[in-house]
């Protein structure tokens, strides 16, 4: 069933609830990277235009007790926004109550307001977090509708997602749109050949993404450290490298039942320890020796992933190649970004996570189809999952 998009409601005059997510990095209380927060404009943009009211939450951290509150308030998030619309925001330190309604009250249509990290409603019995009927409901009793441009938290049931489309008529924002279209749509009814490449520590991690694309897509590229566990239900020698001993079973049912879908790498990076300095050197993964540790795929895996890709017309990436943050164990993440990239004629989708953070930093972003914004959730929908959050929208 088709949700409601933001486009589809009538929003003039009205008090528009947006959650967002606004869950930026934050050091020393500024903001170290704002692209959620960019990512968040065009509905934002869209509704001043359209003469709503329009009231932003999102949480940002983890919220516990009263001392994790220090340095987790969204001021800083409205006054970067401000900025970015060229307009105020009024920033009302509050989540709830009487400063926080009249201000709501005082709206003009074309304003915008931002409340509190809503995690600071968990500090006493995690109401938001375990969606308290109650908050949910207050909450919907501040707006006249509510727009859901959170894909990042649409995995969780909580009271600012599903809480409010409970008692209010709601839709998706435009970002939330870009999700389901992209990743669901893509993943769903792909142009073919469609390849999955799959990196990241743990097999455990994408148990149900590769079960899931296994039935869906023409090929499942794996790399990463979860790519020794296939290696060792294969029965070749993986020195230290990383292994889920409790998998090996699984990954030799999965490579039986993928008709030889699965394609591993061929040879692997090495080192006697895990660090960025010592004994590097690229060997076959037949020929890995006891005391190494294999921390990134080698460059004639490189070659052969994008042998691999080549042609494709749908590709779904998640998860890097190695240990991307050092240095020398980053080549392989790279060139499997560059090969995405440079395709021709082809939806290319970064599943969230430390893939969409080396595309960034390395500068491909612009040459991706899409990027999603939601590490849990992407994987949890590349699994094939119903989202709450996204559940919860009102249908067409």
């Amino acid at each position: 069933m088709a949700k409601k998009i933001v486009t589809d409601l009538a929003v003039e005059g009205k008090k528009v609830l947006v959650r967002a997510d606004f869950n930026v990095p934050m050091k020393d209380g500024n903001i170290t990277n704002d692209d959620r927060i960019v990512q968040a404009l065009p509905t934002i943009k869209h509704l001043i235009a359209e003469g709503a009211k329009v009231i932003l939450f999102s949480h940002l951290g983890r919220v516990k007790e009263e001392a994790d509150k220090e340095g987790k308030s969204l001021k800083p998030v409205a006054n970067r926004l401000a900025e970015l619309l060229g307009q105020e925001v009024t920033f009302v330190a509050e989540t709830r109550g009487e400063k926080l309604e009249n201000a709501i009250g005082a709206l003009a249509s074309g304003d915008v307001l931002m409340f509190e990290n809503t995690r600071f409603e968990d500090i006493d019995g995690k109401k938001e977090s375990k969606n308290d009927p109650e908050l949910g409901k207050y909450w919907a009793s501040l707006g006249d509708l509510f727009v859901n441009d959170a894909f990042g938290t649409a995995h969780r049931a909580h009271a600012s997602n599903v809480g409010i489309a409970s008692n209010l008529d709601s839709a998706a924002g435009f970002l939330m749109e870009k999700e389901i279209k992209f990743i669901g749509d893509s993943v769903d009814s792909p142009v073919r050949p469609f390849v999955a490449i799959l990196g990241g520590a743990k097999v455990s991690d994408k148990i149900g993404v590769i079960e899931n694309l296994l039935e869906k897509a023409d090929k499942v590229i794996i790399g990463g450290g979860m790519s020794f566990t296939f290696f060792k239900a294969q029965g070749k020698e993986i020195g230290k490298s990383l292994l889920e001993a409790d998998k090996v079973e699984l990954a030799k049912d999965l490579l039986e039942r993928a008709n030889g879908k699965i394609i591993l790498p061929v040879d692997a990076t090495v080192n006697t320890e895990f660090a960025n300095e010592g004994d590097i050197k690229s060997v076959s993964v037949d020929e890995l020796e006891a005391d190494q540790m294999g921390l990134d795929i080698g460059p004639e895996s490189v070659t052969q992933f994008a042998n691999e890709l080549a042609g494709a017309k749908t590709v779904v990436w998640n998860g890097p190649m190695g240990v991307f943050e050092l240095s020398n164990f980053a080549k392989g993440t790279v060139g499997v970004c560059e090969t995405i990239a440079n395709l021709e004629d082809a939806t290319t989708i970064i599943g969230g996570g430390d893939s969409a953070a080396a595309a960034m930093q390395l500068g491909f972003a612009e040459k991706f189809s899409h990027i999603s914004t939601g590490g849990g959730a992407s994987l949890e929908y590349l699994e094939g999952k119903e989202l709450p959050g996204l559940a919860a929208i009102s249908n067409k």
